[in-house]
């Protein structure tokens, strides 16, 4: 700026002369060519180049000086990468939470510590801490109903599993808050990235109130049917998965933002092009809604039956489908429906993912976005693949957990792929 202002200044100087603004500068050379000058024959302000004899403006003599001396450089944004960093490891965070709270669930862990505390339970150290923790949760219709011949030994395992579980949750605070406040006191942080910040703040916060929440409901003296089942409302599962689904698609989102800029396609883009966006787009929905219906069968343990695939005890449709009354009760209460409809998505969902990925070998489309596509399709398939055999398996641990990452998994790539289209946009007419 200050050699575009010392320019400016010798200009103005020696305004009455033509040239006289090259003094400061090697005799009679352009700027763009480094070729010399001499005055042309009509006078005013045109040259020639003498070397060519072409004649040269005073706009093209001076525009490679000016933009060089005047142009704002285009500085990459303070602590980009650091912050993307700390973006990527909290979603991966996130990631392994969603793993321990479905080891958790699968477990049947999740009920063994009957309070919550902010910042942690104190973790029993001698044998009375231990019989007095204990003691607590015989008092819950987990112990009542279900578990009386458990032994201490055993409730440690499950309480060290829920325990295990809540501390990562509360890590997850920490390593998110401390690295933001230190970005946001040093400037990392442009306007809409603080309003990031502090929704994702607002995010975490609800999703550990939602967690208890969510145990508090298998807590409660409700199960007095001889068929109840002690455990958590489905209704307070899915919706404390599909937040940490929410969150970490923030995360990673926003992380790609800073890693990985979407790449922009030279020249008109095809309406073609514009249609694939929103097929992408429909296509991330179907896989984040599926894997929200998975909630709904763990919830009420409808992978345990049925265990057939494609029919279902040799029907396509079971008869006790629509056993509830009222008949929406049935699409969230029903195991039957639950898994039932869980199947009609996931095979929709990947017949989705299949023609999306077909269709992408026939767009114009950035270069990752063509890789993306491709992954899509290949988890899908595995996705699917996994659910099957974990269904026809009766739910072993690994096998359900391997699944259920694996949805997170997919809906992942489905996130990579939206964001190289980011940039895919309709010019204003």
């Amino acid at each position: 700026m200050f050699n575009c202002l010392r320019l400016t200044s010798c200009i103005t100087r020696h305004g009455t002369s033509k040239f006289s603004a090259f003094k400061t500068l090697s005799p009679a050379r352009s700027f763009a060519s480094n070729t010399l000058l001499v005055k042309s024959n009509g006078g005013g302000i045109p040259f020639r180049d003498a070397t060519k004899n072409s004649l040269l403006t005073l706009g093209r003599t001076f525009r490679t000086p000016i933009s060089r001396y005047c142009t704002k450089s285009s500085v990459p944004e303070k602590g980009t990468k650091s912050v993307g960093y700390w973006l990527l490891g909290c979603s991966g965070m996130v990631f392994v939470a969603v793993v321990l709270g479905g080891v958790t669930r699968l477990t049947e862990s999740g009920l063994s510590m009957v309070t919550w505390k902010l910042l942690g339970e104190k973790m029993p150290r001698t044998d009375a801490e231990w019989r007095e923790e204990f003691d607590r949760y015989q008092q819950f219709p987990e112990f009542k109903l279900k578990n009386q011949d458990i032994t201490l030994q055993e409730f440690k395992l499950i309480w060290y599993m829920e325990y295990g579980h809540r501390m990562w949750g509360r890590a997850i605070g920490a390593f998110y808050a401390i690295p933001a406040l230190y970005f946001w006191t040093k400037g990392y942080f442009n306007k809409a990235m603080k309003i990031r910040v502090l929704a994702f703040g607002a995010l975490i916060g609800a999703q550990g109130l939602m967690g208890w929440y969510m145990v508090k409901s298998g807590l409660e003296d409700r199960f007095h049917q001889e068929s109840d089942v002690p455990r958590v409302s489905q209704y307070r599962l899915a919706s404390h998965l599909g937040f940490a689904f929410v969150l970490y698609s923030l995360f990673l989102w926003s992380a790609l933002d800073k890693l990985l800029p979407a790449q922009k396609l030279a020249g008109q883009i095809p309406a073609a092009t514009f249609r694939f966006k929103g097929l992408a787009h429909a296509t991330k929905a179907a896989v984040f809604f599926t894997a929200l219906s998975g909630a709904f069968v763990a919830g009420l343990d409808a992978g345990l039956i049925y265990n057939s695939f494609p029919k279902m005890a040799d029907r396509w449709i079971p008869s006790d489908i629509l056993a509830l009354s009222p008949t929406l009760r049935n699409f969230t209460e029903n195991p039957t429906t639950v898994q039932f409809d869980h199947r009609v998505l996931g095979t929709a969902t990947l017949t989705l993912i299949t023609g999306m990925f077909l269709i992408s070998r026939r767009r114009l489309l950035p270069a990752r976005a063509y890789k993306a596509a491709t992954a899509v399709a290949v988890m899908g398939w595995m996705q699917v693949a996994l659910g099957i055999t974990t269904l026809l398996t009766y739910v072993p641990v690994p096998l359900a957990a391997s699944h259920q990452s694996g949805s997170l998994i997919l809906l992942s790539l489905a996130i990579w792929l939206t964001h190289e289209l980011k940039l895919v946009k309709r010019l204003p007419k």
